[in-house]
């Protein structure tokens, strides 16, 4: 299955009181880059998060966004300074038997003096709070695979098309080349002809430049690899596995033989055909640099 390097996934559920989003996006990159965002206090899942992601992504600049939000899990607890409102207490009884006045001391009364009740964050199971956090990133990646598979096919179709018109353009360089060392030896036989006039033409010299001829601008090994490499391609988009860095690879290959097809050969025919072949060669490097 090919996969596009850019996608987008998200995911949100209520669990356990809390509200959890994940987001991933990507965009192209040489090899596998990851970042995240997410509050401090879950700093202890960022290896836990890239792991899952790695697991799934080979390629591709990825950041993750982790955002919660507690909607009946207590943030914090407020906790009681004991003995701070003992003694305040005992404070105020002895303060009400020097004075001779009634002691009327609340819990309310007890409450408003400094320190005696103290808020503290609610202790946090990071266990429990990964399991919850893996469940929705689960989903979020699942969301996000499932777009770059969409956009990997699209891409994949693109560069199908594109190698059989590469594959129709060789088969025409084939077919104008078949016939080049027969016209070459004809013009040069012409040309002698024009210049010698009555005189013999040395027929065994015409050969041989014929040869030379065919063995400087002779295309079949070209054209051949190039068959070879285009049935290659092929074989690789089908592969359930990531496959752009081969492609890459294989792109330059069909680049550098239609290259050395348009250097060799001088009719005009040819040369408009190695234009167009390596116009659409460009158009697939421009694809594949999406391709994981």
């Amino acid at each position: 299955m090919i996969l596009s390097m850019t996608g987008y996934g998200r995911a949100e559920q209520v669990v356990n009181g809390r509200s959890i989003t994940v987001e991933l996006r990507s965009v192209n990159a040489r090899f596998f880059e990851y970042s995240s965002r997410m509050p401090r206090s879950c700093a202890f899942l960022e290896d836990r998060l890239k792991k899952l992601v790695a697991a799934r992504v080979s390629r591709g600049k990825v950041e993750l966004n982790l955002s919660l939000q507690n909607i009946s899990a207590p943030d914090v607890v407020v906790q009681v300074n004991r003995p701070l409102a003992l003694a305040y207490r005992d404070a105020l009884a002895s303060m009400s038997e020097m004075l001779d006045v009634k002691n009327d001391t609340t819990v309310g009364m007890l409450a408003r003096f400094p320190d005696v009740l103290n808020t503290v964050a609610a202790p946090m199971d990071q266990e429990a709070l990964w399991q919850d956090v893996q469940a929705v990133a689960q989903q979020a990646v699942d969301a996000f695979v499932s777009m770059r598979a969409v956009e990997g096919q699209k891409l994949k179709d693109d560069v199908m098309g594109r190698l059989d018109t590469i594959e129709a353009l060789v088969g025409q360089v084939e077919q104008n080349s078949e016939g080049r060392v027969q016209a070459y030896t004809q013009r040069l036989y012409a040309r002698l002809q024009e210049l010698l006039g009555d005189r013999n033409i040395d027929e065994a010299r015409i050969l041989t430049e014929a040869a030379i001829f065919a063995d400087k601008t002779a295309v079949d090994e070209e054209t051949v690899r190039l068959h070879s490499h285009l049935a290659q391609y092929r074989s690789i988009l089908a592969m359930d596995e990531p496959v752009g860095r081969k492609l890459d690879f294989l792109t330059q290959e069909l680049n550098r033989e239609t290259n050395t097809i348009g250097s060799k050969c001088q009719d005009i025919n040819i040369t408009r055909l190695v234009v167009e072949i390596k116009a659409e060669i460009e158009k697939i490097r421009e694809q594949i640099q999406n391709i994981e």
